[in-house]
């Protein structure tokens, strides 16, 4: 394939913590108490992917991108020659959308049946069409049961689950609730970091576009109530990753001494 994807074998994509319930939505939850839930949600470049992948290594969590599951359905549905403008055609496409994630911090991958899009899916050609199909409610209300599903299953004592409307839709009863934010100057000065290779204006306008497409669908710069807000933009990386770590640990604390 010439699109930054690669065939894996089915071997591959069973090792390291693999979330089989990506494709069906109905696996079992382990036995013994709930996992911890750690919800982050946030604007584009705000660091949510980096900072919540960091936090969930450091707190022995597994962590759940699913940014990366739109993403992955977006690829597919390119793939597949499926016109991302015609919700009805890409709601029609879902039921054979089978599709695993690593939630394991240290093995994270993204598979599309087998092969192995976690490269490909951070291709232009699929970020320019993913916020199209994320405001079909269809969409979003398959890949939530498929979201909670993964946190059910998942072999962690804990697990952060970072993305859009996660602190509000997905897992509105997680015991802590995340807005990670940051100004727009530091956001843009982030993703300019990121994607050495396009103009800091082209990098700008593409960013404003993403919370223009966005805000169409969730309220993400706004912390609903119980959720706590945290302001990255005069921290750096390894600053924000010790101040989410700091509020589980306190959090989780308190919720065990009662």
């Amino acid at each position: 394939m010439t699109d930054g994807s690669r065939e894996v074998s089915a071997a591959a994509s069973a090792s390291g913590a693999v979330s089989d319930a990506a494709s069906s939505g109905a696996a079992a939850a382990p036995s013994g108490p709930a996992p911890v839930v750690v919800a982050v949600d946030g604007p584009a470049g705000s660091g949510k992917s980096s900072v919540s992948r960091a936090a969930a290594e450091a707190l022995n969590y597994g962590y759940l991108d699913t940014g990366a599951c739109y993403r992955a359905l977006s690829w597919a549905v390119l793939y597949s020659g499926i016109d991302a403008a015609v919700a009805a055609d890409v709601v029609a496409g879902l039921d054979s959308f089978d599709f695993s994630i690593g939630t394991d911090p240290g093995n994270y991958f993204v598979l599309v049946r087998d092969v192995d899009v976690t490269q490909a899916i951070r291709e232009p050609r699929v970020t320019g069409v993913v916020s199209l199909i994320a405001r079909v409610p269809e969409v979003r209300d398959w890949l939530t049961r498929r979201f909670r599903g993964i946190i059910r299953s998942t072999p962690f004592d804990g697990i952060v689950v970072e993305g859009r409307d996660i602190t509000t839709v997905v897992a509105p009863d997680a015991p802590v609730r995340i807005l990670l934010t940051a100004s727009e100057e530091a956001r843009m000065g982030r993703r300019s970091k990121e994607l050495t290779s396009e103009s800091p204006e082209a990098v700008g306008e593409a960013l404003r576009s993403r919370d223009r497409a966005d805000s169409r669908v969730v309220d993400f710069m706004t912390a609903a109530d119980g959720v706590t807000t945290l302001d990255s933009t005069d921290l750096d990386f390894d600053q924000t990753v010790a101040a989410v770590v700091e509020l589980v640990t306190t959090t989780t604390s308190r919720t065990t001494d009662g």
